[in-house]
This record gives C-alpha cells, sequence and structure tokens, in this order.
C-alpha cells in the first residue's frame, strides 16, 4: 500500500471537520456511576488486569499494520480533529463511507487492507501454489524474486507477538485461578504458532473467573478481497456474576433453538458443541479491530466453525457498551424516526436481548453446505455479510421466541423487541455499505420495507405493519439460511447487491439523523 510521507485532510470547511467527529459519541468505560468497577478486585486481580491491558496495547500496534501500514504517518500528524478521526479510524479511510478523508491516499478503502501486496490480481493469488496461503493466519507477501508466498502472522508480527506472549506468561504466573493459568499459557503457545484449537478449549472451559481477556486474531470482517484473513483484536472484561447466573439458563437452550430455526430440516444439521456458555460482562478495555470505528456490543467466539461444532461458544454481552449505545443513540433515533404510535416502545430491556439473541445466533445457523462444504469458503467475500445479516434477522426471531421466558416478560413484548430492532437497524444504515455490519443491517431494513413489515411517510418518519412483522422477519431468516445451506454464490452475490442499496429517502433519513447531532456510534475513553 502507498502511503504518503505527509497527509493533510481533504479540503473542508471548519463545521464539516468536527461533524465527523460528532458522528462519534464519547464513553467513558472502566467505571459505573460512582463506584469503579474494580472495586472488590484483590491486588493480585488488578495486577493481572494490568498484564492483560499490556498484552492488549501490543495486539493495537500489530492491528495497525494490518489495516493501515506505518502508524507513523498518522502519528506525525498536528493534534486536532484531523488526526483524532483517523485514531477512530486506524488510517485515513473513514469506515462509515469507506472512502479516504485525507489527501496521498487511495480514494478508497484497499479490499484487502495489509493482508495483501499491493498491485496482486485475483489470478495471481489463485496460481499462488504455497498451500498456507488459504491460512487464515498467514499475510500474503512477495520474496525476493516478486513470487507470492505466504508467511505466517507468528513471523510477520514475531516483536508483538513475543511481548504479548511474556504478559500472557506473566500474569499467568501470579494467577490464583487454576483455569485462567492454563488458558494463558494456552493462548500463549497459540500466538506463537497459529494453532489456537487447544486455546480456544481451554477458553471455554475458563467460567470460574470474574475476569477475561479475548486476545488474537478472531475474526475475518476486514477481508473483503477473500473473506479469509483474521484481524488481531482484544477486549479487556469483568463479568457480571449475577447478571451472568440469571441469564444463563438460555445455553442450556442452544440445542431447541438450532431445531426452531425457520429453514428447512435437512438445513440445521448443525449440533452446537455441549461447552457453550453466556456472560454478561463489562468491558475495560478494547484494542485492535474491536476498537477501529464500529463498536461491539457482544461476542461470539471462537469463530471457528469446526471449533463450534466441538466445543461450543461463547457469547459476551457488553453490559456497559450496549447501554451507552441504546441511551446516547438508539433511543433517540427511536424517538426522531419512529411515529407517535410505535416510538415509546423503543426499550432498553429489548434492545438487550436483542443484542443477546443475535449473538448466539452467530453460533447457530448453516455452518456447512447440503454438499459438505464450509459455508464461509464456498461464500468467499459474501459469506460474513450473508451471516452477519443472518444473525441480526434471528436475533429478533429468538427474543419473540422467548419472550416469555425472560423475567422482565410483564416489560418487554414482542413489540418492544421488533420497535427496537428497528430503531437501531435505522441507526445502523448510518454505517453505509462498505462494511459487512451496515450491510448486513442495509439487507435487514431493505427486505423487511419490501415485505411491508413498515413503510416510511413523506414526513420522513416510520410506522410498523404489526400484522406483517413475523412473516416478514421469517423469511428473511429463511433465505438467509438457505443460502448458506446451498452454498450458492451468485444467489449471495445478487441478494447483497439488491438490498445493500441506500435509495433516496434512506439517504435523506441519514442526513436528517446528522442534522439531528444524533452520533452514529460511540469512541472510548479508558478510565482504566
Amino acid at each position: 500500500m502507498l502511503l504518503a510521507a505527509v497527509a493533510v485532510l481533504a479540503g473542508c470547511s471548519e463545521s464539516k471537520r468536527y461533524s465527523r467527529l460528532a458522528d462519534y459519541a464519547t464513553v467513558v468505560i472502566g467505571t459505573e456511576g460512582e463506584d469503579a468497577l474494580l472495586d472488590g478486585i484483590s491486588d493480585n486481580g488488578k495486577e493481572v488486569l494490568n498484564l492483560y491491558r499490556f498484552a492488549a496495547m501490543e495486539v493495537d500496534k500489530i492491528y495497525w499494520k494490518q489495516a493501515f501500514g506505518d502508524k507513523a504517518a498518522i502519528d506525525s500528524l498536528d493534534n486536532g480533529p484531523f488526526k483524532d478521526y483517523a485514531m477512530i479510524n486506524y488510517g485515513p479511510w473513514d469506515r462509515l463511507t469507506g472512502k479516504s478523508f485525507l489527501r496521498g491516499y487511495v480514494l478508497h478503502m484497499p479490499e484487502g487492507m495489509c493482508f495483501y501486496p499491493e498491485y496482486m490480481s485475483d489470478e495471481e493469488f489463485q496460481a499462488c501454489d504455497d498451500p498456507d496461503k488459504y491460512s487464515p493466519y498467514t499475510v500474503i507477501r512477495r520474496d525476493e524474486e516478486g513470487n507470492l508466498k505466504a508467511v505466517w502472522y507468528h513471523d510477520e508480527y514475531a516483536e508483538h507477538i513475543e511481548k504479548i506472549c511474556r504478559y500472557l506468561r506473566a500474569a499467568a504466573d501470579i494467577t490464583i485461578v487454576p483455569s485462567v493459568r492454563e488458558y494463558l499459557d494456552a493462548k500463549a503457545k497459540a500466538l506463537e504458532t497459529d494453532d489456537y484449537m487447544e486455546s480456544e478449549e481451554k477458553w471455554l472451559n475458563m467460567d470460574d473467573s470474574r475476569m477475561d481477556l479475548v486476545i488474537g486474531p478472531n475474526e475475518n470482517k476486514d477481508d473483503h478481497r477473500f473473506g479469509i484473513k483474521r484481524s488481531y483484536s482484544a477486549y479487556v472484561v469483568l463479568k457480571d456474576v449475577k447478571l451472568t447466573d440469571r441469564i444463563g439458563k438460555f445455553v442450556d437452550m442452544i440445542g431447541s433453538m438450532q431445531e426452531s430455526l425457520p429453514c428447512k430440516s435437512e438445513y440445521k444439521t448443525f449440533i452446537p458443541g455441549g461447552k457453550s456458555t453466556l456472560f454478561v460482562c463489562d468491558a475495560l478495555y478494547y484494542s485492535g479491530e474491536a476498537n477501529a470505528a464500529i463498536k461491539d456490543m457482544a461476542i461470539n467466539l471462537p469463530f471457528d466453525t469446526a471449533v463450534q461444532a466441538e466445543l461450543g461458544t461463547r457469547t459476551i454481552l457488553m453490559k456497559n457498551v450496549i447501554s451507552a449505545k441504546f441511551h446516547h443513540i438508539v433511543y433517540p433515533m427511536g424517538q426522531f424516526m419512529l411515529g407517535d404510535a410505535d416510538r415509546d416502545l423503543v426499550d432498553h430491556d429489548a434492545f438487550f436481548w436483542n443484542v443477546a439473541f443475535r449473538e448466539i445466533a452467530h453460533g447457530l445457523g448453516v455452518k456447512t453446505t447440503v454438499e459438505g462444504a464450509e459455508v464461509g469458503e464456498v461464500l468467499g467475500n459474501y459469506a460474513g455479510v450473508i451471516e452477519e445479516a443472518k444473525a441480526l434477522i434471528l436475533g429478533v426471531f429468538f427474543t419473540n421466541q422467548m419472550i416469555h421466558l425472560i423475567e422482565t416478560k410483564d416489560i418487554v413484548t414482542s413489540k418492544n423487541a421488533f420497535a427496537t430492532f428497528l430503531a437501531s437497524t435505522l441507526r445502523a444504515s448510518r454505517f453505509g455499505n462498505t462494511e459487512v455490519v451496515g450491510q448486513g443491517n442495509l439487507i435487514c431494513y431493505n427486505y423487511l420495507k419490501a415485505q411491508g413489515a413498515f413503510q416510511r411517510h413523506n414526513n420522513g418518519t416510520y410506522s410498523i405493519n404489526w400484522d406483517k412483522v413475523d412473516s416478514a422477519v421469517n423469511a428473511l431468516a429463511s433465505e438467509l439460511l438457505e443460502i448458506q445451506a446451498l452454498g450458492d454464490y451468485q444467489r449471495a452475490k445478487e441478494f447483497v447487491k439488491t438490498y445493500t442499496e441506500i435509495d433516496s429517502e434512506l439517504d435523506a433519513d441519514r442526513h436528517n439523523v446528522r442534522l439531528e447531532l444524533i452520533p452514529a456510534d460511540i469512541k472510548f475513553t479508558f478510565a482504566w
């Protein structure tokens, strides 16, 4: 990737400069009200958490290299809004639009980021005979003769991996929790070898610690070229023990949830592993891909479908991040965009459950096609967006299914769930159609609108057609699951193209919301 030695923001007015930063509400994480989240953590535990944070900071350095290259070009910018916005986006490309906001860089964010060489053609990649090129844990580079070769992450980022592993092993030496020690030792070994199976199992077994560190190259949503390479990220979190125990019963229902999917029986042969867990946590620190632009409210890992089948998954709900997004964005969006009959239905608890079941849905559904191939392999660069849309729509599908089993059933209704989902989908239209999260939400918006689940009025507000909601939700879920089950690349391509368009009405909505100063997402200030 060609990087300019000196970069300045493309010409724009002072108001436009600051409007970019206004798209992100500043949220302090690491404290909760007047009581610090670290209250009750022993001195030993705090030392372990500090080592987690040091490891996460090294992850951030790796991700800069994956997303941009040499961070020095951004560090050299004058302090101010230009540099601040580049730091939010991990480079000169606005992740809400996919376009550069700094002079000296290509207009559009490279599809393969820095995972692949500049000017590499698809034909050249396919002709490369290095068997490791398809590994999610290699980058593609050129040798001295200019030929392509695969380089393992642990070699490409050796300096940072060495430091991360040193921090992890130091934490393992001082922790008093045996399962944490086993996980940290296994994770360090995994980072050094890019073999993660053992560490995934140790992580899923580590359910007796209030503290958690999720670290490594986990998801492939940054690789828009082939959908192969995974980005480094890190999350340092503290478990909310009481709330985790309260909602833990849904883990026991994962099998029945898989069976209830709205699709043909031959499409739901996947059996989730028996070690699945569901945690509610407060986030202390994000780094790497996790901290780039749009912040995760929840995660569902491991990402590997083979591990999901053998062991299961862990869903982590970031309670403080979910609340921040609801109060700063989703609730104001509902009040502004929904009509009088529906706006009061937008509800914090409904938002929480929609997010919870969306993440659970990532661990369910179709993992292999009816022909036995991995869905991610056959759908290629469209696998991520189809999976994102599937999880989003199944989130509201499962919430409606489970609504009467939730202790808050007298407060949260199916109407709360869908009205809140619509408000959240409208706010996510701000993410545009260049990133997986934005594309997934646009698919939900456009498909459900076409099915008549809601309609937009001339005054710019939306009303929900309640007699059509359930059928529209089921239809979208069914179609996405079928695309995955059949492994139909061409159908996936056409579906994504059709339903990720931003028409003039939605574009006007996005403009009006921005004028209303409702942020698109949040950025963190770390109090810890």
